[in-house]
């Protein structure tokens, strides 16, 4: 390779890194770069790309529909090398180096229909034989072509190489002679969310209704996430709306379809239609569970909207869903991970004044977002409050309250602590006990050490203690390439 084909190639690797995610204009930034291909060149960028497969094969169909340039064999071999030492190598990918070899040796720019499927025909009988074995030894007729499950699988990995354009085009050559099935619209539907193109996957979604599928509740999610993503809110209400009332049992929206798109229009500060759709939910009689909490707050405290998550509660409240100790303690979670303290004893202290008792994961979280604060004191108070409110500390309460204690040179306290937790005869986490050995012997303490190895004894045997250090050892010569 000569020094303006490595420039180009520099060049072409930057566009391809820069812009390799699904939702990224790969090939149209390849376009504008305006670079004359060569063999040595392309070689040159898939060998740089060698350990992102998916990548690899993107640059290498763009390059093989350009103008003036076709594959050579030295750039199909480095691909098929590509796509035959991956994880997916008797999978996905074993199918497109079947195409590739076809390609190299036919001299060909496509792969004839007859062709193809005589390939998945192979691969199925080769990788997909475990269903045809137990359909023939059950006496089972098996209505399905076999193909189509190899079929399936071949556009699988052209959608996750971001190729669905070229996949739904193989899609529509052969499905005249494949009959497609659920799991083949769902295959490119979720293609086309993965390109940020929701438009183009409603209209496989259109089709899969006609061709009598139906669409499950995951594949609404993954619908209603995209066009949250693209900023499609209309789009995504109208899409609520036909799940609510032309939806089957099995396409009905979910706490997480919801939450999908209360936290988009929170984002875009639609709050009024938010809260709407809030309603609705209740009405419905979808109530969100922890995850779908926890994700609709954080939605609304990373878009600035504490007041709205306030209000959030109440509507639940209004609705006959008041919140509980779970409910709380989402919200108090997305506080203290964002060190928000004042927001978070606001909270706090609402929980109080609606009778709704703290938890010990309650005191928990509040400590921990003290000590990450450098807020000893607030730490202290936390840790007395407990006390005050007849809440029973457990391991994990003493755990990060020592821990934090170590990490603030408050030795003094930590091992008083620790003293507690031998004589409450309580069980350190080898993990954490193993920690605190690390911190002690930092210090010098001696019959510190002595002390609380001789109680976690009747734990921890001696061989689990040396499985543990050489486990660690491993990870951390592993770390260092050795």
């Amino acid at each position: 390779m000569n020094d303006d084909d490595g420039n180009f190639a520099d060049k072409l690797h930057k566009i391809v890194v820069d812009y390799s995610k699904p939702e990224f204009k790969m090939e149209e930034a390849l376009d504008r770069a305006c670079v004359k291909l060569t063999t040595p060149m392309v070689v040159e960028v898939l060998h740089r790309l060698r350990y992102e497969e998916k990548t690899a094969f993107r640059f290498f169909t763009w390059a093989g529909h350009q103008e003036h340039y076709s594959h050579e064999p030295q750039a199909y071999n480095e691909m098929m090398d590509i796509l035959s030492s991956t994880k997916y190598k008797v999978k996905q990918f074993r199918i497109v180096c079947d195409m590739l070899e076809y390609m190299k040796r036919n001299n060909k720019n496509s792969v004839p229909v007859e062709v193809l499927l005589n390939m998945l025909r192979q691969y199925t009988e080769k990788y997909l034989t475990h269903l045809q074995k137990f359909a023939r030894k059950k006496k089972i007729r098996v209505k399905t072509q076999p193909e189509i499950n190899a079929f399936n699988l071949l556009l699988d990995a052209l959608c996750k190489c971001s190729l669905v354009e070229d996949a739904e085009a193989m899609f529509r050559r052969v499905k005249s002679k494949i009959k497609p099935n659920a799991d083949t619209y769902n295959t490119l539907f979720f293609g086309w969310c993965r390109v940020r193109n929701p438009s183009r996957g409603m209209n496989i979604l259109d089709e899969m209704i006609k061709m009598g599928h139906t669409p499950d509740s995951f594949t609404y999610i993954a619908a209603m996430d995209t066009f949250c993503r693209a900023g499609m809110l209309t789009e995504a209400t109208e899409l609520l709306e036909f799940m609510r009332t032309k939806g089957t049992t099995m396409s009905s929206p979910t706490a997480k379809t919801y939450s999908i798109l209360i936290v988009a229009l929170i984002q875009s500060d639609r709050m009024e239609e938010c809260f709407k759709v809030v309603r609705e939910m209740i009405d419905s009689g979808c109530l969100p569970d922890v995850s779908t909490y926890k994700e609709i707050i954080e939605g609304m405290f990373l878009g600035g909207k504490i007041e709205a998550a306030y209000k959030f509660l109440e509507e639940m409240g209004n609705g006959g869903f008041p919140p509980d100790i779970v409910t709380y303690n989402c919200f108090l979670k997305v506080l203290c991970d964002n060190k928000d303290s004042k927001e978070a004893i606001r909270l706090y202290e609402n929980m109080i004044n609606v009778g709704c008792v703290p938890s010990v994961q309650t005191f928990n979280m509040l400590i921990l977002m003290f000590f990450r604060m450098g807020d000893i004191d607030g730490a202290f108070e936390t840790w007395h409050e407990m006390d005050q409110r007849g809440c029973k500390r457990d391991i994990d309460s003493y755990c990060v309250m020592i821990e934090g204690l170590f990490d603030s040179n408050n030795m003094q306290d930590a091992c008083f602590l620790l003293e507690e937790v031998v004589k409450r005869g309580m069980k350190l986490p080898f993990r954490t006990f193993d920690s605190f050995l690390k911190k002690l012997s930092a210090v010098g303490d001696l019959q510190a050490i002595h002390r609380l190895s001789e109680y976690m004894r009747k734990f921890y045997n001696p061989a689990m203690a040396r499985r543990f250090a050489l486990n660690q050892k491993r990870k951390s010569m592993r770390l260092r390439g050795k």
